[in-house]
């Protein structure tokens, strides 16, 4: 049949619907080079065929070139049909970029169960389709141990950051490398870090690196782990967490957004909500249980609106800023954000000093744009268009940085709400930039 589609082909070189059928025969037959060839010429001659991009898509899936497959799946985005969505996902998967592999997953098996994967179901925590109703009978300590994980990676892996990773290291490492002189001066190993800054710094990244730095467990929770619409459900689930840490440690404990979490209970109307704070706030002080090991780190953005009681001695007893990233640190983020996409030599070092104050969000958002403009290009010509140094320049004129909001209001908090000088470092950081 293959041999014959040629020949046919060979007469009619323009006829796109024998050339597609041809294309998918040798998808079908795992003949992925050749498959891709005939798709590109497909997108020559009929610029915006959708069939033809998927296909493409799957050869470039199947040939491990996993960045080009996203680049035309994000493209059609809402347009795909089941089986290429879970495709998709697997590319998202493979690129690291979990969180919107997993939304994904989880909005394709909710409408299509036969789309169910157990590999999938594992990664992203959810009870398998695949298996008996008997194995979803969990009890408390297994359902709460699947917080649990062991990052790898280290501050190492941080670039930059240089006092927050000491201010971590003096709270954290410290003592648990040199236990006997901190009991000496009765001083106990945990307790807890609040750490505050512009979104999409790198607060996240800096806990699990914590974690990796001292090769503790790593649990991260974020509001949707804890809130619950029945009531009681919330301080359960609080406990859960917290219980699962004080038995496995050392821990690093992660709460992201706290400020929702911890919001002043003078501003609360609900009692519901005033439950879960008080349950929180006797978790952390381990007036039921001793949090000996247990190092709670939690992230916000509006460190303001944190409860204070959540900021007295013996529990977020450290705020430490996450500034925006410098330009070192921009560097080894761009060189992280763009591996394994098609690139010719990039400037890295230029490209950083162009983006002061960007975030590394920021930066992500910079890269998405670059692409935008190569993908039609790419698409139109059926052959991958590299990035270029000028079109992250490009990119990065569009794209004004997110953090420049964040310190319009932080501003305003450091000059007069900042009676115990806790927002220093934001009015250090201000007036050094000219911000």
């Amino acid at each position: 049949m293959i041999e014959a589609l040629k020949e046919a082909l060979a007469v009619s070189p323009n006829n796109v619907p024998l050339r597609m059928s041809l294309a998918n025969l040798l998808l079908t037959n795992d003949q992925y080079n050749e498959a891709a060839t005939h798709f590109k010429e497909i997108l020559q001659q009929s610029y915006g065929n959708q069939e033809a991009q998927t296909g493409l898509a799957k050869c470039y899936f199947f040939l491990g070139s996993y960045s080009a497959a996203s680049v035309i799946y994000e493209q059609l985005e809402g347009h795909l049909a089941d089986p290429d969505l879970k495709i998709y996902v697997q590319c998202l998967v493979k690129e690291n970029n979990l969180e919107k592999a997993a939304e994904l997953y989880q909005s394709l098996v909710v409408f299509n169960h036969a789309m169910a994967d157990p590999e999938l179901d594992l990664l992203f925590r959810l009870p398998s389709a695949h298996a008996d109703a008997d194995d979803f009978d969990f009890d408390d300590e297994d359902e709460a141990s699947l917080f649990l994980e062991r990052p790898s990676i280290n501050f190492s892996h941080v670039g930059g950051m240089q006092k927050v990773k000491d201010e971590i290291g003096l709270k954290i490492i410290q003592p648990l490398q040199h236990p006997e002189i901190y009991k000496a001066y009765g001083k106990k190993i945990g307790g807890g870090i609040l750490l505050y800054g512009p979104p999409g710094c790198g607060k996240t990244f800096i806990a699990r690196a914590t974690a990796g730095e001292i090769e503790s467990q790593f649990i991260s929770v974020g509001l949707h782990d804890i809130l619950d619409m029945w009531i009681g459900n919330s301080e359960k689930n609080l406990h859960q967490i917290f219980d699962t840490a004080r038995r496995n440690t050392p821990c690093v404990l992660f709460i992201d957004e706290v400020d929702a979490l911890g919001a002043s209970r003078a501003d609360l109307k609900q009692s519901a909500m005033r439950h879960t704070i008080n349950q929180f706030l006797a978790e952390m002080d381990g007036i039921a249980d001793q949090n000996e090991g247990v190092l709670i780190l939690a992230a916000t953005n509006a460190p303001w609106s944190v409860d204070s009681a959540f900021r007295r001695p013996g529990r977020f007893d450290r705020l430490i800023f996450v500034p925006p990233p410098d330009e070192a640190s921009r560097e080894e983020i761009l060189k992280a954000q763009l591996k394994d996409k098609p690139v010719e030599a990039i400037d890295y070092k230029k490209i950083a000093a162009a983006t002061a104050e960007f975030s590394g969000a920021d930066l992500a958002a910079v890269i998405d744009l670059a692409v935008e403009e190569k993908l039609g290009t790419s698409l139109k010509t059926g052959v991958l268009s590299p990035l270029a140094t000028k079109d992250l320049l490009l990119a990065a004129k569009k794209h004004h940085p997110t953090t420049k909001e964040w310190f319009a209001t932080a501003r305003n908090y450091a000059l007069y709400s900042n009676d115990t000088g806790q927002y220093n470092d934001i009015l250090e950081y201000i007036n050094k930039r000219k911000l």
